[in-house]
């Protein structure tokens, strides 16, 4: 099981990765899903714009892209894509410190690797509420 994390063109660092690292992991754990491989790549708005265009045919901004790649669904190997920027800018919006905002979407792609959606109401206050039961026990 590797969590790894890394920086394209931004200037990011995280506090304490080890003990992130293992909570991520417990976050697999919890939620029934096997965890093989997890690589979080924390970009610019522009190279995740790029990414939405390229593979998902959105022309939009975003704060986060997550890509299963497995081929077995009861193991995790994915990629999650970050902009720091767009998490800068919600985390203003959202009158939240950056760094809860910024672990709110590093929880939500691995929640969507579990198998969690947002596209209904329904699906996303679901999806909130795993966030914030996860941003509890992190900054517990």
């Amino acid at each position: 099981m590797a969590v790894r994390f890394s920086n394209l063109d931004v200037k990011l660092v995280l506090e304490d990765k080890t003990r992130l690292k293992k909570f991520i992991a417990e976050l697999f754990k919890r939620e029934s899903q096997g965890l093989q491989d997890l690589q979080y790549v924390f970009c610019t708005d522009a190279y995740l714009l790029e990414i939405n265009q390229q593979f998902l045919d959105h022309d939009t901004y975003t704060d986060i892209i997550t890509f299963e790649l497995s081929p077995n669904p009861d193991i995790t190997e994915g990629e999650i894509y970050i902009s720091v920027e767009r998490v800068q800018e919600n985390a203003t919006a959202f009158e939240e410190s950056f760094n809860r905002e910024l672990h709110r979407v590093i929880f939500h792609g691995a929640l969507h690797l579990c198998g969690y959606r947002d596209k209904s109401d329904t699906e996303e206050k679901l999806m909130r509420q795993k966030e914030d039961e996860y941003l509890s026990l992190y900054f517990a």
